[in-house]
């Protein structure tokens, strides 16, 4: 059967009718992250371009207003007869030099000399040195459409105090800046959307290996469990995940195959007594009898429904151990008097099976549920039993061990159980013996029951075998300090 592709809407709807929007890609998400930070860095460094060739103009300014102040403070100096002469001299203190403006005042604040068309010093704030160089000693002004930058000092001659003030036209570079910015983000939004495109194709590119991936998982199905996805064909970035998704393949193989046996044991179990039951029906039904045999008819099947109803609520309550809804109610229990109460209750079966009970060990307090404590010894007890040729006894034996622990063995002598069976005797229904013949009532879940109450309770159970002995050991906890 081929798999079932099933599209997955943007917008899924909840149980209780709210939208719930699908995540966003991993591509969008990282090609956004990458965008945001192309247009962050990028923003950066134009205003950085930018601040640096405003801040280089204004130095070349500068430069300019000081040559220009040098030149007028140098006509100032020199000796003339009349204002007309130093006028003239003024006239030709800079020449050659486009958009350059300057004009000199008396003290009285009469105009001398301006080659401007307004009054440049209106708008200084600040007298300073033309050795200076920051925000006050240079200023811009405005006029009409046209921004000028200017600067204002005073000089000194002959005990007279002029006060000069020179300025050059910014339309060049105002121009200049204008077009560069224009340029200069054009060329940042060109980069960008070309890093970013560059960015979401080395992504999908990148995401390749993930969808192979996911093709290769669609192949994955019942009848194609032993596919495995091999870690040296994919990134060393998903080896992880595949060794992790390997593991859980494995696993769930393994479960499956458990569940599967799982389904034919139980299947064989309900067979044995409901074909009995319908067997036996069929026979007392074949002709009449008188009444004491049909009450022999209906006690056996009443021996069969209550052997099925015990099945079914030994697998019910292995059921919810394993999904944790049977919750342990720990207290310390002593250990001679659970062992003896529970040799009482066996008197009578190894009586009939002419067994004897032997107990060793020193007197410890468990820390257990008392009737789940009672039921795992009880079922150890009672397969020892059925395993124990007669004439021989069953050994229960207590032992303290580090680190806050008892162990409980029942030992019991019988057959060797073969080591490729003791991994599995603890799983539902597990018999060693394949013609799963029955040794007595049992149904196959008391080990597995065992099993389960020691892990419930924080412990945990293993078995050994030899030609001699069988051991079951359970490990749980106590509230005892070790010596």
């Amino acid at each position: 059967m081929s798999p079932v592709k099933q599209s997955t809407p943007n917008n899924m709807t909840a149980p209780d009718g709210l939208k719930l929007h699908q995540p966003m890609s991993l591509t969008t998400r990282v090609v956004v992250f990458v965008a945001l930070t192309i247009i962050a860095c990028l923003s950066v460094v134009g205003t950085l371009i930018n601040s640096s060739i405003s801040h280089h103009f204004l130095q070349q300014d500068s430069v300019e207003l000081k040559v220009i102040i040098h030149s007028v403070e140098s006509s100032l100096s020199q000796k003339h007869q009349t204002n007309k002469q130093l006028v003239k001299s003024l006239s030709k203190a800079v020449a050659g030099h486009h958009g350059v403006f300057y004009q000199v005042k008396t003290p009285q604040n009469q105009l001398l000399y301006s080659n401007a068309e307004f009054d440049i010093s209106d708008e200084s704030v600040e007298t300073a040195s033309v050795f200076e160089f920051t925000a006050p000693t240079i200023v811009q002004l405005q006029h009409g459409d046209a921004t000028y930058r200017a600067m204002l000092s005073e000089f000194e001659n002959d005990g007279v105090r002029y006060r000069i003030t020179a300025a050059i036209d910014m339309s060049f570079h105002m121009h200049f800046l204008t077009q560069f910015k224009q340029s200069l983000w054009v060329i940042m939004l060109g980069s960008s959307l070309l890093v970013i495109l560059a960015a979401w194709f080395a992504i999908y590119q990148g995401l390749n290996p993930l969808r192979g991936l996911s093709q290769k998982m669609q192949k994955i199905q019942t009848n194609n469990k032993n596919v495995r996805l091999d870690v040296t064909q994919v990134p060393i970035e998903l080896v992880n995940m595949v060794e992790s998704f390997n593991l859980m393949l494995d696993r769930l193989q393994e479960e499956f195959i458990r569940l599967s046996n799982f389904s034919s044991d139980i299947a064989h179990e309900l067979r044995t007594p409901l074909t009995n039951m319908v067997t036996q029906t069929q026979v007392g039904l074949s002709q009449s009898r008188d009444l004491e045999q049909y009450r022999e008819l209906l006690f056996s099947n009443l021996e069969e429904v209550e052997r099925l109803t015990k099945m079914v609520s030994d697998m019910l309550w292995l059921a919810k151990t394993q999904n944790g809804l049977i919750k342990p109610e720990p207290e310390s229990l002593k250990s001679y008097a659970e062992i003896d109460a529970l040799f009482d209750y066996f008197d009578a079966f190894a009586e009939e099976a002419q067994i004897t009970f032997i107990k060793r060990g020193p007197e410890v307090t468990i820390l257990c549920d008392k009737l789940q404590f009672r039921q795992l010894l009880s079922n150890l007890i009672s397969n020892a039993i059925r395993h124990t040729p007669k004439g021989q006894q069953i050994t229960v034996e207590v032992e303290k061990l580090n680190y806050g622990q008892v162990a409980i063995s029942v030992i019991n002598p019988g057959e060797k159980i073969a080591a490729e069976y003791l991994p599995f005797l603890f799983d539902r229904f597990y018999r060693p013996d394949k013609s799963r013949q029955r040794h007595s009532e049992g149904v196959g879940l008391g080990l597995a029951i065992a099993k389960a109450i020691a892990e419930t309770n924080g412990g945990n159970i293993n078995v050994t075998s030899t030609e001699q002995l069988t051991c079951f050991k359970v490990v749980l906890n106590t509230d005892e300090l070790n010596p």
